[in-house]
């Protein structure tokens, strides 16, 4: 290659030589003698012949800017986004918006074991649709669907505190939805005005805990409320049905004991007789055996199916206890961390293959559920 060769950049503009009379005073100028001249003539002769590519002196400039001024910050573009976590249906994030009591806020995936077949039931008593229900930071639902079939005793299962009375409160609109709905003989509880649900939950009987007694009323004015705050019956009549629902569970000759004179035994029956007097649609037990021993737990349970067998409806027990969930259920749901792992029949759900409803319903210490 010549001297005078035009680089490919120069469109069609002459080249001046390097040994030109210019350039050898310009590296005369710049006082470093010989050893400058062959570094300028070694650049300009690789820019002649194409060998440093476009864009590429800038960047040999920039790196030889740095060397004489020192280091330069620069920004990192290749890391990783750090993972969100899990995202809720309502678009809320694990451990940023909202904590599920037992799952760390790094758990991506707290729901891998809710795969179990989804129940698709007809003549559904309630419904329950993508409930999400949050206190502070802690959400105790989180999604939750369940349909509860009219005519059959269904049973909700699940470790201590993960929703299950909660739910309760949401079916009878103590407590409304932060998201979602619940349905309920085809009413919608949270868009009822309170005219309205109060007159739906006459469609109800509730068997607390603890029975849930007046102590400054008898056992017959414990189970005539009722039937006094909520009918325009007269004292007679009365008298006939709450004299006639002692009897069924057992109280004939305990009218006129006070709550504080019986056993939990008792004071459960007070309480179911009392949940009977209006005949309701649908009968809640909040964990009904809880407190009692084993034979009275099943004389209950006894007591539930005769009740049922006679008088039919949508019955919804929660509990964790297996002995029960055997003894009276059709319809079983596990709840689970705000959500239903799986749900249907009794004889299925004791077969389940889904690892947690079988540690669960086995009472298996090897499985997803711990002490934590």
């Amino acid at each position: 290659m010549s001297e005078t060769e035009e680089t490919p950049d120069a469109q069609g503009s002459e080249e001046t030589p390097i040994n030109s009379p210019e350039v050898e005073a310009a590296v005369e100028n710049t006082g470093e003698g010989e050893v400058a001249a062959e570094i300028e003539a070694s650049d300009e002769a690789a820019a002649a012949d194409g060998s440093i590519a476009e864009g590429e002196q800038d960047l040999l400039d920039e790196e030889a800017s740095a060397e004489t001024t020192g280091p330069v910050d620069a920004a990192v573009t290749n890391e990783p986004e750090e993972s969100k976590g899990f995202v809720a249906t309502d678009g809320s994030v694990l451990g940023r918006d909202f904590i599920i009591p037992g799952v760390g806020p790094g758990d991506n995936d707290p729901y891998k074991w809710h795969t179990g077949p989804k129940q698709v039931t007809t003549n559904n008593a309630i419904e329950i649709k993508d409930v999400v229900k949050q206190f502070g930071r802690t959400r105790i639902l989180n999604g939750l669907n369940l349909g509860l079939p009219d005519d059959q005793i269904s049973m909700v299962l699940g470790p201590s505190g993960t929703g299950k009375s909660v739910l309760i409160k949401h079916i009878v609109g103590l407590l409304y939805p932060d998201h979602g709905d619940v349905i309920v003989k085809g009413d919608s509880v949270p868009d009822l005005s309170d005219d309205d649900l109060f007159e739906m939950r006459k469609k109800f009987g509730l068997l607390f805990q603890d029975g849930a007694l007046f102590g400054s009323m008898n056992i017959f004015d414990n189970v005539a409320f009722p039937l006094r705050q909520h009918t325009d019956k007269g004292e007679e009549e009365i008298e006939s049905i709450v004299s006639r629902r002692l009897r069924e569970v057992g109280l004939g000759e305990a009218h006129f004991k006070m709550p504080n004179e019986l056993s939990g035994g008792m004071r459960k029956r007070a309480g179911f007789a009392r949940a009977l007097v209006l005949d309701p649609e649908i009968v809640m037990f909040d964990e009904p055996d809880s407190g009692l021993d084993p034979v009275r737990t099943a004389l209950l349970c006894e007591l539930i199916k005769e009740v049922h067998a006679e008088s039919g409806g949508c019955y919804m027990v929660i509990s964790h206890d297996l002995g029960t969930a055997r003894r009276i259920a059709d319809f079983i749901a596990v709840l689970w961390k705000g959500r239903i792992v799986e749900s249907g029949p009794k004889d299925e759900l004791f077969e389940s293959d889904n690892e947690f409803v079988h540690q669960f319903l086995q009472a298996d210490v090897v499985g997803p559920l711990a002490m934590d």
